[in-house]
């Protein structure tokens, strides 16, 4: 989770790094263009599935849902600090806690409802609504957050039917059809370094996310969760040293908020199926 946490703040650095010269739907559509690259050991198991009509239709879903996500993170993230994105992006898991229980029937319980003020809380704390001035940037996180953790309740349903391999691959492949009518009305001839950039930001995500779930096949989520916090510290060290973004105090202690809601949550889960099945990986993702 050290490296995951180091992996996405390369990807937000270099995004930031870039500029905004490049629309932010273009820059996605690069990233992950080039990032199909890293699906060509999958082609086997890809010719080999069957897809319901259903199936076929959430992954659509999922796609478009990530992929609006996508572009208003590439948005935010060159118009408001690298540590003010990190920190309500923590807000997704908050989301997919209310949209679990709205969508897939999970009861929405006390532990889960605080959780959920917790969360908010946090949010209210970095944005100060009436005290600063809130930015498109700011928006744009708060509607990625939520259109991300739609994506993530898809994910949990689709892998309970399919391979997770496959539904990472199908991931890339719809986010990139997904991207592609928001990229060409806007486009813009990119330059040898955006686009090494952007393929650098490719690498740097995959490596992340492979990372990541070799710490949830390692210990429990219990273990693995607070380590992201790391990430808020590393994102507010970055933007000071590398692009003279001003400390805030109010974004790390709403980060912290937030975060704390989520682990707070995650342990409280853990604990009760440790109750109900004794097994010890049943903790594990």
């Amino acid at each position: 989770m050290l490296v995951t946490g180091l992996c996405f703040i390369m990807v937000t650095a270099l995004v930031k790094y870039m500029g905004p010269r490049l629309p932010a739907a273009e820059a996605a559509f690069l990233r992950y263009g080039m990032g199909l690259v890293f699906l060509i050991p999958a082609l086997g198991a890809l010719r080999g599935m069957q897809l319901t009509s259903r199936q076929w239709s959430m992954f659509g879903l999922r796609g478009f849902c990530h992929a609006l996500g996508v572009i208003l993170w590439f948005f935010a993230m060159t118009r408001i600090p690298i540590a003010e994105v990190t920190a309500m992006n923590y807000l997704a898991p908050i989301y997919v806690t209310v949209g679990a229980a709205i969508f897939l029937g999970e009861r929405l319980a006390m532990r889960r409802i605080v959780a959920v003020v917790l969360g908010l809380a946090g949010a209210a704390i970095i944005l100060r609504p009436g005290f600063r001035e809130i930015s498109t940037g700011h928006l744009a996180m708060l509607v990625a957050a939520v259109v991300f953790a739609g994506s993530y309740l898809l994910a949990k349903v689709l892998a309970d039917e399919v391979r997770p391999s496959i539904v990472v691959a199908m991931l890339s492949i719809f986010v990139t059809l997904g991207l592609a009518p928001f990229a060409i009305p806007v486009w813009i001839t990119p330059t040898g370094f955006e686009l090494a950039i952007l393929f650098a930001v490719a690498i740097f995500a995959t490596a992340g996310h492979y990372t990541m779930t070799l710490a949830f096949a390692a210990a429990p989520v219990t273990v693995t969760q607070p380590v992201t916090f790391l990430q808020l510290v590393w994102a507010t060290a970055l933007g000071a040293v590398a692009f003279a973004e001003p400390v805030d105090i109010w974004v790390i202690l709403g980060g912290f908020v937030i975060l704390s809601s989520v682990t707070f949550i995650t342990w409280r889960e853990a604990t009760l199926n440790r109750q109900i099945t004794p097994n010890a990986n049943a903790t594990k993702v």
